[in-house]
């Protein structure tokens, strides 16, 4: 059955303007296409926006001319009555018309935390919920929506749009307005704090006004989900999966745009079959820069009730990568995060190109190729890449995820030619989470994980120097 919205709810098939997905990505795709020339970490480093300004609130340094305002923070009164969840992370932007932009964002809790979700405190009244711990509470995780205008810069409303799921971690938007959140969990029905099975993947259509009805889609697996993303060219949907010995997956759906009706899991190996290893930790198996053309496994049971569904596919030869993150689909290419990949195991971002005849008779022929594009060797430069989105001069923009002591996390800028520079300092002992710009590319949206904040940036986008 197709995800429902509550009462107040507008149509799931509402078609959203995603001008950035494609357009922006555009420009990265067409100055990468010939190159792959990077040192391991990427050539020198860009002027880029200049030298970081200290921030006078003390979170966010950023380039002059740029400038951040707190829009949603934990604990926050929401529009339905509820409390915004802490644990901030993967988020997606959606045009609704009129300068306002939807944000679906995630909430990384735990089947415990409630304390941190958005059912606290007596007489408080919950929606729809996936799933309930044994005294009848909706568990914490799920997803919250807040309604933007660009023009203002105020919320004009938020509230909850899936609840009683656990560790929404990241996810990734559709080209029909939806976002598909990821549960970064594997809770099994029965135990002491769940009465359904986790590990799945949930739709949330961005039009939503109240709690979705929400459906797992089964079809895309149980397994420790990071993120997801969708090839407007096919629907084909990409995920990836947050372990040390993690696969790349496809859904080949069944119907274009209706996931609930399913499809046909698989998973990436490379055509040269002796090589099954991409993290590059012990040995360089799969050096920077090199294109190695692709070919997919067919996976059964899927829904893998003993978390072993990587393991079998490893088996068939599927590639294994060092912990999948972040996932963006652009004008024709995909990039992702291994957020603990390569010889220093300070991370990857890997890039792929999908075949003409993606998931079609005759992808073999033409198959896709895939790259790793990043590999760092300095702690300074890029450190744990996580979430990932794309600026309107078609640079990456990669949310670093790292506890080291004394060492802060960044937003990180990626070149077309894979150079790397510094857009912003975080200085709290936390993570950021959901990059992602409005669809007219003048807001970059960016969550702090915990005490959650969600930030809009603005600045002169346009004033990158070489």
């Amino acid at each position: 059955m197709p995800p429902s919205v509550g009462e107040s709810g507008l149509s799931t098939r509402r078609e959203f303007t995603l001008a950035l997905t494609g357009t922006a990505f555009a420009g990265l795709l067409g100055a990468c296409s010939s190159t792959s020339r990077a040192s391991s970490a990427g050539p020198r480093s860009p002027r880029a926006y200049g030298e970081l300004v200290p921030d006078p609130a003390g979170l966010l340094d950023l380039p002059r001319g740029f400038s951040y305002r707190v829009i949603s923070s934990f604990a926050d009164r929401m529009d339905d009555g509820l409390l915004v969840p802490d644990y901030f992370d993967g988020m997606g932007a959606f045009a609704l018309g009129n300068g306002q932009v939807a944000l679906v964002r995630n909430h990384e809790l735990q089947a415990q935390q409630q304390e941190l979700g958005p059912v606290r405190g007596p007489g408080a009244t919950a929606p729809a919920a996936y799933d309930r711990n044994p005294d009848g509470v909706p568990l914490p995780g799920g997803t919250t929506t807040l309604v933007y205008d660009l023009a203002s810069g105020r919320v004009l409303r938020q509230h909850v749009s899936l609840l009683g799921t656990v560790r929404n971690c990241a996810g990734g938007v559709t080209p029909w307005g939806s976002w598909l959140t990821c549960e970064e969990d594997l809770t099994r029905a029965g135990s002491r704090l769940a009465g359904k099975d986790h590990g799945w993947v949930f739709e949330v259509p961005a039009s939503a006004r109240g709690a979705v009805d929400p459906v797992p889609l089964t079809a895309m697996g149980r397994f420790n989900h990071e993120a997801a993303a969708v090839d407007p060219r096919t629907g084909v949907v990409y995920l990836t999966e947050d372990r040390n010995d993690s696969l790349l997956y496809r859904l080949l759906p069944n119907a274009r745009g209706e996931l609930w009706r399913g499809g046909r899991l698989q998973a990436m190996a490379l055509a040269e079959q002796d090589i099954t290893d991409s993290r590059n930790h012990d040995e360089v198996r799969m050096p920077r820069g090199r294109w190695y053309a692709v070919r997919w496994i067919d996976l059964d049971g899927v829904e893998a009730p003993d978390d072993d569904l990587r393991k079998r596919g490893h088996e068939k030869g599927a590639l294994l990568f060092a912990r999948g993150e972040g996932i963006h689909m652009g004008s024709g290419e995909l990039f992702f995060c291994c957020t603990n990949g390569g010889a220093k195991k300070l991370g990857q971002v890997m890039r792929y190109r999908p075949s003409r005849l993606e998931g079609q008779p005759g992808e073999r022929r033409e198959p896709g190729r895939l790259q790793v594009f990043v590999e760092s060797d300095d702690i300074t430069r890029f450190n744990f890449g996580d979430n990932l989105t794309v600026a309107p001069n078609g640079h990456l923009i990669v949310c670093e995820d790292q506890y080291t002591r004394d060492v802060d996390n960044h937003l990180r800028g990626v070149t077309p030619d894979g150079g790397l520079y510094a857009f912003g300092r975080l200085h709290e002992q936390t993570e950021l989470a959901g990059a992602c710009f409005s669809p007219d590319g003048s807001t970059l949206f960016v969550n702090v994980y915990s005490p959650g904040r969600t930030l809009a940036i603005t600045g002169p986008w346009e004033s990158f120097r070489s």
